[in-house]
């Protein structure tokens, strides 16, 4: 039997497989560099305000309060006490009508912790779209 010789010049083959030596060891920096460096990133923190006690009481103060139900009810303390009922659209004018001469009194805002955090948010925007300036939160002081 006669055996086949190569032919010349056709000696080479092309590769069909891809070396991945290389690319494992680069993988292999970036891990090492990956882990070198996480620890070293300090996660970001934030500085939440603090709540400290004012040094005077205004004369009147108008309060927003906002039951779980989120029905409002506007009490009004200074020289009398006034209490009554509003809903989120007629907010704006209770608000003026309760504070009468003292336009720029403060307005202060309490609201159960259960509800939605948006209900705030539009109690807070009706009073600063009417022209009320001085809308604030009421907080709980921790000690």
């Amino acid at each position: 039997m006669a055996s086949i010789a190569p032919r010349s010049g056709r000696g080479r083959r092309t590769m069909n497989e891809i070396n991945m030596v290389p690319f494992i060891d680069v993988m292999l920096v970036l891990l090492i560099i990956f882990m070198v460096t996480a620890p070293l990133i300090s996660p970001s923190v934030i500085d939440l305000p603090t709540v400290g006690k004012a040094a005077t009481v205004p004369d009147q103060v108008i309060h927003v309060e906002i039951s779980k139900d989120e029905k409002i009810t506007l009490k009004s303390t200074g020289t009398t006490v006034a209490t009554q009922s509003s809903s989120l659209d007629m907010l704006a004018r209770d608000v003026r009508q309760l504070q009468g001469e003292v336009a720029q009194g403060p307005v202060v805002i309490t609201a159960d912790r259960t509800i939605k955090y948006e209900t705030v948010v539009k109690a807070m925007d009706v009073l600063q779209r009417a022209g009320v300036q001085r809308v604030g939160l009421a907080v709980q002081l921790v000690d």
